[in-house]
């Protein structure tokens, strides 16, 4: 095994790893690990690199940005827990229900709002599924175009704010979340839109496949609507406010609008009189184990990528993808088509952190805007829950569906909304302004690289939905564009720096 060969070894190690069912966090550190001690054996590699280790799992645990997600996780999960989402539906059902399609148009409207107000994907699809199925099957729905809907509508918890995979999309571009935030939320509105379309066109041509509410079931008129409207829909639009619009505002970070929101849905389940300990229990266990699930695919990342920038993986990748005819197009192009192939097999969390930090410096020395090519990884990625047979929100809907739904009819159902979510890439790439940033202004994007990278210190005023882990400008000069530093160099300057 030669040193050039290693690199490409190691990734398609990594990638067999996953397809046989090996746990994402531990098939990292595995490979890494693996990869690092056969390449000091075999005098590839120095011994000093897997000292760095130390420091990268450390810059991990002190990077405040991600204290967002056990925020918006627990805020979600009590909001989900709370009923919130049956009364939205209820709701907003009975004022849609005289029109044909009318509670497809509330299922994808409330999957808006849950999005807004969770950001959990896992929690939209099943309470959209244990209460609004029944339900359209009851009233003559289609089960394809009924099942197709509520998983669509739940995946818009991934790309409307506060989502956590722009979270994590940030943290590995290194960019803003609160910039990733704006950016994302005129594509997820758009995308609501689209679905909206869909389900209109549907109604149109073959109206049996939605129909309207017969009129023993519109049970809410006039003020009686009206003050239902007031109760179950107010309260979430105050608190959507609260988290996203100070942290548009530029009065919050993004760790501080999720804290103000997990108190506020704390607050809205006590209203509601659904606050006990019971609830709170379980959604603090949920919240634990899916921020340790995060930590942990964090630090198998970390270790994997100091072997591949070790072994020259970095320049294996560039050298890839810089031979792609095409410039900045076709980079994108074929990127999307990567994201999308491999969503098939590895949901978000494992191309967010494997693949985008293999792409961030490509896409940093072809001049893209990395918060632009965040949103539009993130519209990508929407569809790894879409995918048939493998969409995670398929299997979600699956596990609440009633018998009778088959899931050749869940998996049909769910193709048309792949493609709506194609279309939204489609949308992405031809009008940028969607997301407020060019592609070619790559602003701030001279700090994609976050292996080496340092967090700021955290007794610093910087806030935290800055970049998070920028070295110090005053004490690290700019790397030249004409001469990258090379990663696993500096990887071993700092195990050094910190080896006492």
């Amino acid at each position: 095994m030669t040193h050039a060969s290693m690199a490409p070894i190691m990734f398609l190690s990594l990638i067999v790893f996953l397809l046989i069912g090996y746990p994402v966090a531990f098939a990292l550190s595995a490979v890494g690990l693996l990869f690092a001690i056969i390449g000091i054996n075999m005098g590839l590699l120095q011994p000093s690199l897997l000292q760095a280790l130390p420091q990268q799992v450390f810059d991990i645990m002190k990077n405040d940005t991600l204290l967002a997600i056990p925020f918006f996780t627990f805020m979600g999960l009590i909001l989900e827990r709370s009923g919130m989402a049956e009364d939205m539906l209820d709701t907003i059902g009975q004022l849609f229900g005289r029109v044909r399609g009318g509670l497809a148009y509330a299922v994808i409207f409330v999957g808006a709002l849950l999005a807004a107000t969770t950001g959990v994907v896992a929690a939209s699809v099943i309470s959209m599924g244990l209460i609004s199925l029944p339900i359209m099957m009851r009233y003559g729905y289609d089960a394809r175009l009924a099942t197709g809907v509520i998983a669509a509508s739940g995946t818009l918890a991934q790309i409307i704010p506060p989502s956590l995979v722009l979270i994590v999309l940030a943290d590995q571009l290194g960019t803003s979340v609160g910039d990733m935030y704006e950016g994302a939320l005129v594509p997820g509105l758009v995308l609501t839109g689209l679905y909206a379309l869909y389900v209109f066109m549907v109604s149109l041509v073959k109206p049996d496949f939605a129909p309207a509410l017969p009129p023993e079931a519109r049970t809410l008129k006039g003020s009686k609507l009206l003050l239902r409207v007031g109760t179950s829909l107010l309260p979430p639009l105050v608190l959507i406010f609260l988290v996203l619009g100070t942290i548009f505002l530029g009065i919050a970070t993004p760790t501080e609008g999720g804290a103000m929101g997990a108190v506020g849905a704390l607050i809205l389940a006590m209203m509601n009189g659904r606050l006990n300990l019971s609830l709170t229990r379980q959604a603090m266990e949920s919240t634990l184990k899916l921020s340790t699930f995060v930590v942990f695919i964090l630090i198998g990342a970390r270790v994997f990528r100091i072997a591949f920038l070790g072994v020259d993986g970095d320049q294996w990748v560039e050298g890839l993808l810089e031979t792609i005819p095409g410039g900045q197009l076709g980079f994108l192009i074929v990127v999307n088509l990567l994201v999308f192939v491999l969503a098939f097999f590895l949901d978000f969390f494992e191309i967010a952190f494997i693949l985008v930090p293999l792409l961030a410096p490509v896409a940093q020395k072809l001049g893209i805007d990395l918060v632009w090519f965040g949103v539009l990884l993130g519209v990508n990625m929407q569809t790894s829950f879409m995918h048939p047979p493998f969409g995670f929100a398929l299997f979600y809907l699956r596990s609440v569906a009633p018998k009778s739904i088959k899931t050749t009819d869940i998996y049909w159902g769910a193709i048309p909304f792949v493609g709506i979510q194609i279309i939204m890439v489609a949308l992405v790439l031809s009008f940028p302004e969607l997301v407020g940033h060019h592609p070619a202004a790559a602003k701030g994007s001279e700090n994609a690289d976050l292996l080496f990278q340092q967090a700021p210190d955290t007794s610093t005023d910087a806030p935290d939905h800055a970049t998070q882990l920028n070295p110090d400008p005053a004490t690290t000069p700019a790397p030249d564009q004409a001469e990258q530093p090379d990663a696993a160099s500096a990887l071993m300057e700092e195990a050094a720096k910190n080896t006492p």
